[in-house]
């Protein structure tokens, strides 16, 4: 009775995943044969080239302990000497970059408060959910691109 329900299951598994790998193929040719496909697939990578192009720094893979801390002091010293010389945006844009990647941003923030001129700090704080959104842009586009890669 046991050898019965155990090959009964072996061929219920068997027809289960050829069913499946059946359902993967039918939808992948039909994607694949859509006309539309390729064009929404250079488009994606048209946007993701020209977001890397517009945002002047490269942020680092935030997997990568050394990259982001080595990314974070570049940053912070870049916004320093950026505002000494009077140029708030590109000081704010690198100060920013180093909080959007920062382990704790809450204390950073508190540095740059009381260091920083009410002004520019509050350019900022402005700026910080713009920076927080390309984060999150550039890690979905790292997603995408190695997806895409794999489909070619």
């Amino acid at each position: 009775m046991t050898m019965v329900s155990k090959t009964a299951i072996g061929i219920a598994a068997g027809i289960c995943g050829t069913l499946f790998i059946g359902y993967c193929i039918y939808f992948d040719r039909k994607r694949r044969s859509d006309p539309n496909f390729k064009r929404k697939l250079r488009e994606r990578r048209k946007a993701r080239k020209a977001a890397t192009k517009m945002s002047g720094t490269k942020l680092p893979d935030l997997k990568d302990h050394e990259a982001v801390q080595s990314f974070f002091l570049r940053e912070v010293q870049l916004g320093e000497e950026l505002l000494a010389q009077g140029d708030l945006e590109g000081g704010v844009e690198h100060l920013g970059n180093a909080v959007a990647v920062c382990g704790q941003p809450n204390q950073l923030l508190q540095v740059l408060q009381q260091t920083l001129p009410p002004q520019v700090f509050h350019l900022l704080l402005q700026r910080l959910p713009v920076l927080g959104q390309r984060i999150v842009a550039q890690n979905s586009a790292t997603v995408s691109a190695v997806a895409d890669e794999e489909l070619e």
